[in-house]
């Protein structure tokens, strides 16, 4: 492993999102770190630039990591363009353009997989970004990460702002949605399995074939590996964060009515839409820096499947 370039020692760390999945496992892990953590709550709407200036002018973060972003599955995605894309937009630049304002000496912009052309060469290299179209169903989010990553490369081009941005491949965990309108596939196979095996029913149904490959890491993996970025890297190029190995989307339902103890059949909607045909991330790149996911799938199903009943309880 590289020296770090970057100590976290005596700063103030600020994630926007402290509430959500991502978030909240970053915060969890900057416990452990010589560091104070610093969140704004719900009253400062991260759309509003005047809202955002007012809290950094208050608050002075030396280290923001973006967290913050209107998320959901290809449901919502598709029902819900205009707001994917205004509200992940408007996140992205007022953050940014605070932190740079303010003299925040780091910076770390959470993007997602997504932002890929939908055919990209397997597995997805950082070069691969804007080298051909993208997924239709996500587009109106890849669209406002792709521009969260850019307004990072142009902040360092133009100002020298140490700005990172980094790609998430599909997560869970604890802290998950589980609405089946809004979530992804992980959480909603997680309740779909669990409510099947409450009934007692016979089966549970999947969208689209089941043969698109997908990619998972467990959130407490990513924040280990914000934190090992925000010491260790600094270059304009956006870096993937991957678990390094994919399943079909049968196979992880299958594996989900494993561990939740469905006994009953996976069946599939062949009318639904199946998305991206493969997304795994090469994470050579992070993994050359010294840094490698540590929770096996069925170790993190079973951990975001007690977190769930935990919260049904």
């Amino acid at each position: 492993m590289t020296d770090p370039i970057f100590s976290l020692t005596g700063r103030t760390v600020y994630v926007a999102g402290h509430k959500g999945m991502v978030g909240s496992a970053i915060v969890r892990r900057l416990a452990d770190e010589h560091c104070t953590v610093q969140t704004s709550d719900r009253s400062t709407d991260l759309r509003s630039g005047a809202a955002v200036e007012a809290w950094f002018a208050a608050n002075r973060p030396e280290v923001v990591v973006i967290a913050a972003a209107k998320v959901g599955g290809i449901l919502a995605n598709s029902t819900l363009p205009a707001d994917f894309l205004y509200d992940n937009l408007m996140i992205a630049a007022n953050l940014i353009e605070a932190a740079h304002r303010h003299g925040a000496a780091k910076l770390l912009f959470l993007g997602s997989s997504c932002i890929y052309p939908k055919l990209a060469e397997q597995p997805i290299r950082e070069e691969s970004l804007l080298t051909g179209p993208l997924e239709p169903t996500n587009e109106w989010y890849a669209i406002a990460k792709i521009a969260g990553i850019k307004l990072c490369q142009a902040y360092r081009a133009q100002h020298g702002a140490d700005f990172i941005s980094a790609m998430p491949t599909n997560l869970y965990g604890p802290g998950d949605n589980f609405d089946l309108n809004s979530s992804h596939v992980m959480p909603a196979l997680i309740r779909k399995a669990h409510e099947a095996k409450l009934a007692g029913a016979a089966s549970f149904e999947i969208w689209g074939s089941g043969t698109p490959l997908r990619e998972f890491m467990h959130v407490d993996d990513l924040a280990e590996a914000c934190v090992f970025l925000l010491k260790h890297y600094s270059d304009p190029l956006p870096i993937n964060i991957g678990f390094g190995s994919d399943v079909t989307i049968l196979e992880l339902a299958q594996l989900v009515a494993r561990v939740i103890g469905f006994s009953g059949e996976v069946t599939r909607d062949v009318t639904k839409p199946d998305g991206t045909p493969r997304k795994l991330m090469d994470s050579s790149r992070l993994h050359a820096l010294g840094w490698a996911p540590r929770i096996a799938l069925e170790q993190g199903i079973a951990d975001a499947y007690a977190h769930f009943l935990a919260g049904a309880a």
